[in-house]
C-alpha cells in the first residue's frame, strides 16, 4: 500500500452522527467530494429536522448535571479533550487534507492550534464569577449561569480547528453544544464528536452534518437552542439572524467576511512588508479562502513598484500540488462552485482594467482534475474595480496604490467589510492614527494573518458582531443574573 492509499483509508470508513454514544441511523445521506480530484470522496449524513431535534434533546437532557459541576471540574474534562485531539493529531490532519484540500502539514498546524485554543478557555474558567455591587445596605450581587443548548455553526476553511476550539468556550461555560459540521468538509467534526463522547460522555458534545439548509436551519430555529455562534458568508449570517429571530428571542454572534486592506507606507520596512503581504492571504494555509485575509494590498506610489515586484515574485514561487505531496505549499479551492468564483472574480478584474501580474488560472504544475487554481495577483486595480471590492474567498491578491495616508484610509474603508486591516509603517504616531482610523475589528502593525490567541477577534459592519478567541467569547456564552438579598 502506498503513502497515498494508507491515508485514503482514514476517510475509508462508515460516517455517521452519534447519538447515545452509538451511530445514530439517518434517513438520507448525501455525497462529500474530494476537492483535490473533483470526484466523491465519501457520504455523510444528511440530517433531517427531525434528527437534529433528536440529538439537541439528548444533549438538552445531558446538560444540568455537567452544569452542576464546579468550572475547574468542567475545566479538566476540557483539558483532557484538548490532550485527545493532540493523541490523534494525524489522523484529524489526514482526514482534513483529504476533505478539504489544504496542505497535510497546514492540517497538522490546525490540530495543534484547536488544542492550544481548547486550554485557553479551560484557563479561564475561574473567570467565570459575577460581581457584588455596593448599592445599599443589603447583598447585591451577580452570577454567571450558561444557556442550556448552544448551536455552532462552522466552515469549511479550517474544518477541525473551528469544530473543536468553538466548542470549547460552550462547554467550559456550562452548556451542551451541538455543532453544525460544514457542508464541504463534514468528516473530522464527526471523527471528533466520536473522541468527545469518550471524555464527555454521550451527547453533551454532539456534531450534526447535512445541507445547511435543513440541517443547519433546523438548529438555528431549534426551541430549545438560544444561543448561536456562525461563522461563514454574510449572506448566511444575515439568513441565521432572519430565521434566529423568527423562532424566538435568541442571541446571534457572527464572524463573517472581509476585504481586508493592508496598507504599506513608503517608511516601512518593505522587505517585512511584501512577506506579510505573501502570508496574509493565506495562499499557503487554505489557498487564500479565509475571512480574515489581507486580500488588498494598498501600497504607497512611491515604493509600489519595488513593492509589488517582491510580492509577484514570491506568489509565483508557490507550488501548487496535491495536498498529500510533502512538495506541496498550496492546495485545491473547496469546490467547482469557489473555482468558478475565483477565475469569474479574476475575469472581472482585468475587465475592469486590472492586469495579471501573476497566476491567473489553472497552475501548470498539476492535471486535469481537481480545483486547483494558481495564486494570483492583480495589480492596476481602480478601487471600485470589482476585485477589489467583492470578497473572492480564493487565492487572489488585489493591488491597488494611494498617494496619501488619507486616501490610504478612505479605500481601505471603502469596503463593506471590517474584519482585519494591517499597516506597514515604522512612525509610532501615524501607526496609532491609522489603527484607530481603520474601521476594522482586528488590526496588525507591521505584521499580518497571525492571531494571538487571547486576543479579542472579531468583525465590524458587515464582518460581523461578537468577539471570539478570547475570555470574551466565553462569556458570551453565558447569561448574567442578578441576586439582592435583602437584609434592611
Amino acid at each position: 500500500m502506498t503513502a497515498l492509499e494508507q491515508s485514503l483509508a482514514a476517510v475509508d470508513r462508515p460516517w455517521e452522527v452519534q447519538l447515545a454514544g452509538k451511530p445514530m441511523p439517518t434517513e438520507s445521506r448525501y455525497e462529500v467530494e474530494e476537492p483535490a480530484t473533483g470526484r466523491r470522496l465519501t457520504d455523510a449524513p444528511d440530517c433531517s429536522p427531525a434528527e437534529v431535534d433528536r440529538v439537541v434533546r439528548a444533549a438538552a437532557r445531558a446538560q444540568p448535571a455537567w452544569a452542576a459541576l464546579p468550572p475547574r471540574v468542567r475545566a479538566a474534562k476540557v483539558r483532557a479533550f484538548a490532550d485527545l485531539l493532540r493523541a490523534h493529531e494525524e489522523e484529524l490532519a489526514t482526514i482534513d487534507a483529504i476533505d478539504a484540500g489544504f496542505p497535510l502539514p497546514v492540517m497538522r498546524a490546525d490540530v495543534g492550534a484547536a488544542a492550544t485554543m481548547v486550554d485557553i478557555m479551560a484557563d479561564h474558567a475561574l473567570r467565570l464569577g459575577g460581581d457584588t455591587y455596593p448599592l445599599s445596605g443589603n447583598l447585591h450581587y451577580s452570577v454567571r449561569e450558561p444557556y442550556g443548548v448552544v448551536a455552532r455553526i462552522v466552515p469549511f476553511n479550517h474544518p477541525l480547528f473551528f469544530a473543536a476550539s468553538k466548542v470549547a468556550a460552550p462547554l467550559v461555560a456550562g452548556n451542551a453544544v451541538v455543532l453544525k459540521a460544514p457542508d464541504q468538509t463534514p468528516l473530522s467534526a464527526l471523527r471528533m464528536a466520536e473522541l468527545a463522547t469518550d471524555v464527555f460522555g454521550p451527547d453533551l458534545c454532539a456534531v450534526v452534518s447535512g445541507r445547511g439548509a435543513v440541517s443547519g436551519a433546523a438548529l438555528v430555529a431549534h426551541p430549545l437552542i438560544r444561543r448561536i455562534g456562525f461563522i461563514g458568508a454574510p449572506h448566511t449570517g444575515r439568513m441565521i439572524q432572519r430565521a434566529a429571530a423568527d423562532a424566538g428571542v435568541k442571541y446571534v454572534s457572527l464572524e463573517l467576511g472581509g476585504k481586508n486592506a493592508l496598507i504599506v507606507l513608503p517608511d516601512a520596512d518593505l522587505g517585512r512588508a511584501v512577506d506579510a503581504a505573501v502570508a496574509g492571504m493565506n495562499y499557503t494555509a487554505t489557498a487564500g479562502q479565509s475571512c480574515g485575509s489581507t486580500s488588498r494590498l494598498l501600497v504607497h506610489e512611491s515604493v509600489a513598484g519595488e513593492v509589488v515586484d517582491a510580492v509577484v515574485a514570491q506568489v509565483q514561487a508557490i507550488r501548487v500540488g496535491h495536498p498529500l505531496d510533502p512538495g506541496t505549499q498550496m492546495g485545491p479551492v473547496i469546490s467547482r462552485a469557489q473555482y468558478d468564483k475565483s477565475l469569474d472574480a479574476i475575469a472581472a478584474g482585468t475587465a475592469g482594467g486590472g492586469e495579471v501580474l501573476a497566476g491567473g488560472g489553472r497552475p501548470d504544475t498539476v492535471g486535469p482534475d481537481g480545483w486547483y487554481v494558481a495564486p494570483t495577483v492583480l495589480g492596476g486595480l481602480a478601487p471600485e474595480n470589482p476585485a477589489a471590492v467583492t470578497e473572492i474567498f480564493g487565492p487572489v491578491l488585489s493591488v491597488l496604490t494611494f498617494r496619501t495616508e488619507q486616501e490610504a484610509v478612505e479605500i481601505a474603508n471603502r469596503s463593506e467589510y471590517g474584519l482585519t486591516a494591517g499597516v506597514f509603517t515604522n512612525d509610532v504616531r501615524r501607526a496609532h492614527r491609522l489603527a484607530r482610523e481603520l474601521q476594522a475589528g482586528y488590526v496588525w502593525i507591521n505584521g499580518s494573518s497571525r492571531h494571538y490567541w487571547g486576543l479579542p477577534f472579531g468583525g465590524v459592519k458587515s464582518s460581523g458582531v461578537g468577539r471570539e478567541e478570547s475570555i470574551e467569547e466565553l462569556w458570551s456564552y453565558t447569561e448574567t443574573k442578578a441576586v439582592t438579598v435583602v437584609m434592611e
